[in-house]
């Protein structure tokens, strides 16, 4: 939320608000200090600046992307971006050291070098991001070091990672993995389904593809 910097899973956001009395209420408002959704992406952004000058690490990582791509009124600047993911990491954001280890991947400011990008890929990984224990499954399966890929994979399918599933069922297919590690990876898989799916995670699925949680 760019008003106060708490973040709302999306099932969240689609969910109904009710007063005290048990009358549903506008929900067009943040669950955490109330203040209206902005009207504009101006206003957003406005208010995401706002929350960079306070040091949030998720505003100043989500300012990294809009210079990373170009958006919301930023030119495309991928060394600003770098920077910016570096505030953010240092302030313990683990998606800041999953888009520095991008940056090394994909030379975006920098020089390609797959050894840093690695490091910080690892350094998300243990914060729990699932895309960089992804993207360390990858690099592993590409040298040929299954068991290492396969161990990585599976933290991610743990993760709700429904890649790294898709690749352990490749694995499997092409004998790198085990009918029994395939099985492990799909009721995992299930697992977190179970833990995370509503109704209203549903509705944010479909109304917007990039909600979508399985």
């Amino acid at each position: 939320m760019t008003c106060c910097g708490k973040e709302i899973c999306s099932g969240c956001e689609y969910a109904p608000v009710y007063d005290h009395q048990g009358n549903q209420v506008d929900n067009k408002k943040c669950p955490f200090c109330r203040t209206p959704d902005p009207t504009s992406v101006e206003e957003a952004v406005k208010r995401l600046k706002k929350r960079v000058e306070v040091r949030d690490a998720i505003a100043i990582y989500n300012l990294a992307v809009f210079y990373r791509d170009g958006t919301c009124g930023y030119p495309q600047d991928y060394t600003k971006a770098l920077e910016l993911y570096h505030r953010a990491a240092e302030l313990g954001y683990s998606g800041a050291y999953l888009g520095i280890g991008s940056a090394y991947n994909n030379g975006q400011g920098v020089e390609v070098d797959k050894k840093k990008a690695n490091h910080y890929y690892e350094l998300a990984a243990m914060r729990g991001d699932a895309a960089a224990r992804y993207n360390l499954a990858l690099d592993e399966g590409n040298a040929g070091n299954w068991e290492r890929a396969l161990k990585h994979f599976m933290i991610a399918v743990g993760c709700g990672h429904v890649k790294s599933l898709k690749l352990v069922k490749s694995m499997y297919s092409d004998r790198h993995a085990t009918k029994d590690d395939y099985t492990k990876a799909l009721q995992s898989y299930q697992k977190y389904l179970g833990e995370i799916k509503s109704s209203q995670r549903d509705e944010a699925t479909t109304a917007h593809e990039q909600h979508r949680y399985y």
